[in-house]
């Protein structure tokens, strides 16, 4: 068997809230959510990955920031979802979470508030509920 390789085609945020009023420290809960799309479109594998951020002044209720972004991988050599690798769950979330981490901090610099820098992550724990709340799109 070949081994599966990937790269990341595209990402876009397709949603992008940012609430001044609920920043009430800098002290921050940070929250992530993650699922995955897997389809075979004329014969190209792809991988869609829905990568939710959610930040909040510790001791508020409501949100300060959320951000979803939408990042598309493209594979060789996985034809199905039991294909894809293990390591893919893992270093799909690692090449992406530094794009939203920029863009954080662009937005919360551009909003004119104190700009919020997130904290390089160790996301390991994110790959298990990624391969949980994979699916696949049929053609």
């Amino acid at each position: 068997m070949e081994t599966a390789s990937f790269q990341l085609k595209d990402y876009q945020f397709t949603r992008v809230e940012l609430h001044k009023a609920n920043l009430k420290s800098t002290d921050l809960g940070l929250s992530f959510d993650v699922s995955g799309q897997f389809s075979k479109i004329n014969g190209v594998s792809n991988f869609q990955l829905t990568f939710e951020t959610i930040a909040q002044s510790k001791g508020a209720e409501d949100d300060f920031l959320h951000i979803v972004c939408v990042a598309n991988f493209v594979f060789e050599n996985v034809s199905t979802q039991e294909e894809i690798p293990d390591f893919f769950y893992t270093n799909s979330v690692a090449i992406l979470f530094p794009y939203v981490r920029a863009y954080v901090s662009l937005l919360t610099s551009q909003a004119q508030v104190r700009p919020l820098v997130l904290p390089t992550l160790n996301l390991t724990h994110l790959s298990e509920p990624l391969k949980a709340n994979t699916t696949t799109k049929s053609e």
